[in-house]
């Protein structure tokens, strides 16, 4: 089982700009889909942005122009990049892994694997 660990949250100004880190504790090599989620408090986890292992994107639309998703396989990292942040950003971001290709199985085994968080805010 993989275990995430995020980093790289912190307190910004409007306008400025982070840049998460999710590293696992193992290869992502074969990792689906690894995607960023955020919590703000009162409301539900809500998808940020995705990347497979492929290298295709998906952002929600709030996400969209402002924030970059990137991955290296290599180094078993997953970044977001967010810029121009805004007052309504703040959140506990996570970092999520879906499922895994066995190659020695032929399968996707489920991994549902959630780091524990790092908090963003944004404020003057």
């Amino acid at each position: 089982q993989v275990q995430l660990v995020e980093s790289g949250g912190g307190l910004v100004q409007p306008g400025g700009s982070l840049r998460l880190s999710c590293a696992a504790s193992g290869s992502i090599f074969n990792i689906y889909i690894i995607a960023w989620y955020r919590q703000a408090p009162g409301k539900q986890r809500e998808l940020v942005a995705g990347i497979t292992s492929g290298g295709s994107t998906n952002y929600a639309d709030s996400a969209k122009g402002r924030f970059a998703i990137s991955r290296d396989n290599a180094k078993n990292t997953v970044w977001l990049q967010m810029n121009n942040l805004k007052p309504e950003d703040p959140a506990v971001y996570y970092c999520h892994a879906d499922k895994y290709y066995d190659e020695d199985a032929v399968r996707w085994h489920t991994l549902d694997a959630w780091g524990q968080g790092t908090l963003v805010t944004v404020s003057s």
